[in-house]
């Protein structure tokens, strides 16, 4: 069996839903990708966050996929262009204008992403269960994102840390949890 008969083997098992495939798929191709975002953002925590965020999209949109062609490009185009909506993010800033008191206000999107909603999705007990095995400030930052939906500021403020601190430990906490569960 060739590696691209394995690949699309892993494919039609992650379009029916298997875990495992979704799993094998992200093991196969995760150091790739996360080279490929860091030899672009050159900061190890944003080419882990948008690595995340490309196959948190691209598991979604798996059944969309077309075998005549490579997933590992596939996978590569869904993350160059989650890092060119990142640098857009961060080169503009939303805001509205209040025409009658001249006033600016700054929108912020705190919306749930993709991976806060499988979060929020997964078993309740077992995820308790789960979480209780992290350490207490990943407990902490955990419970206050998806227990008590607090946003990133709110968290930054309760904690009295910047907010890229408490992104990056929220960031690490996911992936530490995750790795828990995906050894069970």
């Amino acid at each position: 069996m060739s590696n691209k008969t394995d690949v699309n083997l892993l494919i039609d098992q992650a379009k029916k839903g298997d875990q495992k495939a979704f799993n094998d798929l992200l093991n196969m191709y995760w150091r790739d990708v996360f080279h490929f975002q860091f030899n672009k953002c050159k900061s190890e925590d944003e080419a882990e966050d948008i690595t995340i965020k490309a196959f948190a999209k691209a598991f979604d949109k798996i059944e969309t996929f077309d075998q005549k062609y490579e997933f590992k490009t596939w996978l590569f185009t869904i993350a160059s262009n989650l890092y060119i909506d990142h640098l857009r993010k961060k080169k503009t800033e939303t805001v509205s204008i209040n025409k009658n008191k001249m006033e600016i206000h700054r929108i912020i999107d705190e919306d749930p992403t993709p991976s806060d909603k499988l979060i929020q999705e997964q078993n309740l007990a077992q995820l308790k269960a789960y979480i209780s095995q992290l350490k207490p400030h990943y407990q902490e930052v955990i419970n206050m994102r998806y227990f008590q939906d607090l946003s990133y500021k709110e968290i930054s403020n309760k904690l009295g840390e910047p907010m890229n601190n408490v992104k990056v430990k929220l960031l690490r906490a996911k992936k530490l949890l995750a790795e828990i569960i995906n050894s069970k």
